[in-house]
């Protein structure tokens, strides 16, 4: 199964078909289309012989650190704009079809990979690429290059955010508009996801065992099961019923909730923050690192799978963050050039500001982005070859398989959860409203559920590398004239 974030897809083929020219060296190089999905061998671009093709790299320069850091900052990190498509697209218009690095074959296996394990496909990437030119060092370079740019600006952006102050009713208008906005494409990336998580590795039919594990993994979450149990428990379960090992599976399974039954009876029904593991209850700077590790090691499925896990930490265990602003950070990640993971950057900050001032909160926002980031870098630099042949291996396959199906059931609750949180808003404890009050926050809230329908339809409607930007800039200006007295 692949990951992606709202509107990536298992191969960009619509979006992204080149024609390139036999023989002339001349190739289309319109970001629009590029095509990454697999493709047979057929002319001058493609390998002759795969295994060979692994070994190929007589096209490839060899540069300093200084030149890949610059090279990657300005061609990728800069222009990371519209979301996983484009950066995808952008990286093989460069360096495979203008350039010629490496083969289309086997770009496309390395885009495979990557889709299987946690982080940004495009930072892996080019981390890969960096490898190639310039060795691990030249990896790390790289990847640095491409989230450089998005962590400056994300940084920048949760300083105003923090000194203009939650209390202007301006800077509030804006992001009242801007939460349904991100909670529809909460709720789109659960579809997206979906459409690419159901399918056979095998028979390229629809799977479904894969889709009952989808819909128990939003049941596991209604339950308020760990996530990490549910994980762990899907990811053996599919594993022994892809082997044919059913009954051991089901065995697996009917454990799992007799558990839970069995810790209800001694323990009541769990507490929301039973979804958390405990580890960030204070946004301390080790904390925040560890928070970071464990989203960005587990953000199959991209940014989106990432935002459960961080805000069970922050905003129901930790309780240092509210979800208002946990969505306002979501929303600046999808206006900037970056993955959207870098979303971390900005909850890094804010738990940082709250632990100790202004000046942890810098401190905060990188040691969260790093640990975000950390576990891609790790995979990548470990070695793409390896990373290849435990891909294929068929029982990791089989686990990831399994862990993605239990994904998007997960994410399809926080979906929901955020929905709520983003459209019903109620009066601050303690404060008393008189009718007039009252009709005006049902109006309010009768708004923003407008918001989420338009923008849901749109998203579903209207397919652009910049829409996503183009909404969250629209809901900040109409938010002025809607939310401001």
């Amino acid at each position: 199964m692949s990951k992606t974030e709202t509107d990536t897809a298992p191969h960009l083929s619509e979006s992204m078909r080149a024609d390139e020219k036999e023989g002339s060296g001349a190739a289309d190089t319109s970001v629009a289309t590029i095509d990454v999905s697999p493709q047979e061998p057929t002319d001058s671009v493609t390998s002759p012989a795969p295994l060979n093709e692994f070994e190929d790299n007589t096209n490839i320069p060899k540069m300093s650190l200084l030149r890949i850091f610059i090279f990657f900052f300005l061609e990728f990190g800069v222009m990371a704009w519209g979301g996983p498509v484009a950066q995808i697209a952008r990286i093989k218009e460069r360096l495979v079809i203008k350039r010629r690095w490496i083969t289309i074959n086997r770009f496309n296996r390395i885009y495979a990979v990557y889709q299987m394990l946690p982080g940004p496909e495009a930072a892996e990437i080019c981390m890969f690429f960096g490898c190639l030119v310039g060795g691990r060092l030249g990896g790390i370079v790289a990847g640095l290059g491409f989230m450089l740019p998005g962590y400056l600006i994300m940084t920048l952006l949760s300083y105003i955010y923090t000194i203009a102050g939650l209390e202007n009713e301006y800077f509030n208008a804006s992001f009242r508009a801007l939460q349904p906005v991100v909670a529809a494409m909460v709720l789109k990336a659960v579809f997206k996801i979906g459409e690419h998580a159901f399918i056979s590795n095998k028979t390229k039919k629809f799977n479904y065992v894969l889709f009952v594990l989808a819909i128990l993994g939003a049941l596991q979450s209604a339950l308020r099961i760990n996530y990490f149990i549910t994980l762990g428990v899907f990811g053996i379960f599919y594993n022994l019923w892809a082997h044919g090992w059913k009954w051991c599976a089901g065995f697996v399974m009917l454990l799992n909730y007799v558990g839970y039954a069995i810790y209800v009876v001694l323990k009541g029904v769990p507490s929301p923050t039973a979804l958390a593991l405990g580890i960030a209850k204070e946004p301390d700077m080790p904390h925040l690192l560890a928070l970071g590790l464990v989203a960005g090691s587990l953000s199959f499925g991209g940014a989106y799978t990432a935002i459960p896990f961080v805000q069970a930490e922050a905003v129901l265990l930790g309780g240092w963050l509210s979800n208002q602003v946990f969505l306002d950070g979501i929303a600046l990640g999808n206006i900037i050039p970056a993955p959207l993971v870098i979303f971390a950057t900005f909850v890094g900050f804010q738990g940082g500001n709250v632990y100790g001032g202004l000046g942890q909160a810098f401190a905060g926002s990188a040691l969260m982005t790093l640990g975000m980031f950390l576990p891609c870098f790790f995979f990548t630099v470990a070695g793409h070859s390896i990373l290849e042949r435990i891909c294929k291996n068929e029982t990791m396959a089989y686990f990831f398989d399994g862990i993605t199906g239990s994904v998007v059931g997960i994410i399809a609750i926080t979906a929901l959860d955020i929905l709520k949180a983003s459209v019903v808003h109620l009066p601050k404890p303690g404060a008393v409203l008189d009718s007039a009050g009252l009709i005006t926050l049902a109006a309010q809230n009768t708004i923003s559920a407008i918001i989420f329908v338009l923008t849901f339809s749109v998203l579903n409607s209207v397919r652009h590398q910049y829409l996503s930007i183009l909404l969250v800039v629209v809901a900040a200006i109409a938010g002025q004239f809607l939310f401001v007295k």
